[in-house]
């Protein structure tokens, strides 16, 4: 394999792995499911809506795990992208940051807790 081809290979993700499954029960056992970082200003911006609607939500930061990196090469394998935050309702992944700032400023967030 050439070495532009070994640099452009997706590394493989076991979506059988304790992580996959932490992920799956995470998502499916919660209304609300926010993967974040600690530092990071969009993981705020997500959470921050929440906190204004009242909505508990787990967190799970992902900075504070040993896992955190195999837990975020999962959640890009599900959603189609490692960055965070990832945030989840009902089970269905909704989007980062900007999306739930979008969301609750466009009145659309609060529709899942009525």
């Amino acid at each position: 394999m050439g070495l532009v081809e070994s640099v452009l290979k997706k590394p493989t993700v076991n979506m059988d792995s304790v992580e996959a499954q932490f992920v799956r029960d995470a998502v499916a056992n919660n209304k609300v499911t926010i993967f974040s970082k600690t530092y990071c200003p969009y993981c705020t911006m997500a959470k921050e809506p929440f906190r204004k609607l009242n909505v508990n939500a787990l967190i799970i930061e992902l900075d504070n795990r040993k896992d955190g990196n195999e837990i975020q090469s999962v959640l890009g394998e599900m959603t189609g992208a490692r960055t965070v935050p990832r945030v989840f309702i009902d089970g269905k992944f909704i989007g980062g940051g900007t999306d739930i700032k979008r969301m609750y400023e466009l009145g659309t967030l609060q529709k899942y807790f009525e």
